[in-house]
């Protein structure tokens, strides 16, 4: 049976328990989840762990990191990941039924699988699709992950750009998980999904979209007041640091990555 490790940062808020229990529970019932040993890992905050009794009955181990950011939350289940496959889930996100079946299809014909999102509010009201390729939807060979290395700390907000720009120096093939009426050639995208667009254009030559057969994004993604981009939004200094971290990144690679 083949091993797949899902590694969830969560952080101690009052719906805390219920985002990882749906968040765990979409995972469980993918169509093919009996084909897998399924290991989560929760990434937590220093002296944020959960409850033992939480943990056991989530059925999920909590990973207390040595830091208070999400990028050391996630390092902390990194670095006690076996082998086997891997993916990425943030607590308030889900994944569709379909999406690990598709995703599995897609990685065998590559290493590293990023995807779409349909976007939610918190009465999973769909808001829009959003094609920034998320952690979220990330799927790989733990060897792959190994390879890039672990998050960057120094960043708080785009800590996902800075190591999609790795995987893209290190030349990794990559498809991009798009729905069944996405638009996939360059002329098409351009002028009705121009974040898809920059799926191609700024992931570094290595990444191709696909489409599967679903008509609706494999992963759901609430947006809400409290995530890392309404704080961008709402806050000048918050603001200021985004900005510092993208220019830092666009020096260190020429672009922002995708």
């Amino acid at each position: 049976m083949k091993k797949l490790t899902i590694i969830i940062p969560s952080r101690k808020q009052e719906k805390q328990i219920e985002f990882l229990r749906r968040a765990t529970d979409s995972v469980r019932n993918q169509s093919i989840a009996n084909q897998f040993q399924l290991t989560f890992l929760i990434g937590v905050d220093k002296g944020f762990a959960l409850d033992p009794l939480v943990a056991k009955s989530l059925g999920v181990i909590c990973i207390e990191s040595d830091g208070t950011s999400q990028a050391a939350a996630l390092n902390g289940a990194i670095r006690v990941m076996k082998d086997g496959y891997v993916a990425f889930l943030e607590d308030d996100d889900r994944w569709m039924p379909e999406y690990l079946n598709f995703a599995m299809k897609a990685l065998a014909l590559s290493e590293f699988v990023s995807s779409t999102q349909a976007e939610v509010d918190e009465d999973d009201e769909l808001l829009r699709i959003n094609d920034f390729p998320t952690p979220s939807g990330w799927i790989m060979d733990s060897s792959v992950l190994k390879k890039v290395g672990e998050f960057n700390e120094e960043y708080r907000f785009h800590l996902d750009n800075e190591w999609l720009g790795r995987l893209s120096e290190l030349k990794i093939k990559r498809i991009h998980m798009a729905e069944s009426t996405a638009p996939i050639v360059r002329k098409y995208i351009n002028p009705v999904r121009p974040w898809l667009l920059n799926v191609l254009n700024l992931s570094g030559g290595y990444c191709s979209i696909a489409r599967h057969q679903s008509p609706y994004p494999l992963v759901k993604r609430m947006v809400h007041s409290k995530s890392g981009m309404a704080q961008i939004a709402a806050s000048k200094e918050l603001l200021e640091i985004s900005d510092i971290e993208v220019n830092k990144i666009i020096k260190r690679f020429g672009r922002r990555p995708w």
